[in-house]
């Protein structure tokens, strides 16, 4: 009897001892981010490490989740966010990109009574005259202000699309795989908001995974898992489960495309990897 208890016991170890994984909560509501942390348990399923992966109990800010990495805090291993020169030397990028650049092409929210107003758009020179909304700590906002855009900030992200409503600003630039999902959300809040048909932002970014400069395992069984998800075809599988259908919806390829520079672009973004990257014209292409 001992020695099956022993058994038993070595057996449900392993569980035991996996080292947690906290990454940090983005809100109480529908998270539009659930494909982020299905796919850090799909690298977490791949790599030579197991982890127990979980979010921290309270939606926490990007700015504090950066500072808790930076001090190695044990309350938080990894985050993920938009990469900048800055980000890079602070904390450690996995340089694979989780949206496939997809963070880069923005559509916008905007109020129904100003539904044409984009319409009339050409190029970047025509969005001067109107005020963009951002959370004050994302890295959009001096990215936008760089390319000579007027930027009315909030420390919420609930309360951006409170203000759009309210008339505070005139749109609100959102990652083409998650406008229509906040939209809904916005509408179950009460707020009538309708998604731009006719331009898309772009400019040239990533969003990683990133550690505390002392994880370096942890960042690398991260990359490990992510570049065996790459390899065996469940990244791509999990990021067309995910967001197939919303960009055969976006009809990015049939937009005007209003190019920004990206001043805060590490040179290590590794656009040479072309398996990395989404590229609209390529759904064009297949269809032809």
């Amino acid at each position: 009897m001992k020695t099956l208890c022993l058994l038993l016991l070595a057996v449900a170890l392993p569980s035991w001892a996996d080292p947690l994984l906290l990454y940090p909560r983005h809100s109480r509501d529908s998270d539009p981010e659930a494909y982020v942390a299905e796919l850090l348990q799909l690298a977490v399923d791949h790599a030579p490490q197991h982890y127990q992966l979980q979010p921290t109990s309270e939606p926490m800010a990007q700015s504090r989740a950066q500072q808790m990495l930076e001090q190695h805090s044990p309350h938080l291993q990894v985050m993920w966010a938009m990469t900048t020169r800055e980000r890079e030397q602070r904390l450690l990028p996995i340089r694979i990109p989780i949206y496939k650049g997809l963070i880069g092409w923005r559509i916008n929210l905007q109020r129904p009574q100003d539904a044409q107003r984009l319409s009339q758009v050409d190029e970047l020179a025509d969005l001067q005259s109107l005020r963009f909304g951002q959370r004050h700590d994302w890295p959009d906002t001096p990215l936008l202000r760089a390319n000579g855009l007027r930027v009315v900030t909030s420390p919420s992200y609930p309360g951006l699309f409170a203000m759009l409503h309210a008339g505070r600003f005139d749109a609100f630039p959102r990652e083409v795989v998650t406008v229509w999902q906040e939209q809904a959300q916005a509408a179950r809040d009460g707020l009538e908001l309708s998604v731009d048909e006719h331009i898309v932002l772009h400019y040239p970014t990533a969003f990683y995974f990133f550690t505390s400069r002392q994880d370096t395992q942890l960042a690398e069984h991260l990359r490990l898992g992510l570049e065996a998800a790459i390899a065996d075809g469940s990244f791509e599988r999990l990021f067309q489960h995910h967001h197939g259908a919303t960009l055969r919806r976006a009809r990015l390829e049939q937009r005007r495309v209003i190019e920004l520079k990206n001043p805060e672009l590490p040179a290590e973004t590794p656009f040479e990897r072309q398996q990395l990257w989404y590229r609209p014209e390529a759904t064009s292409n297949d269809k032809e």
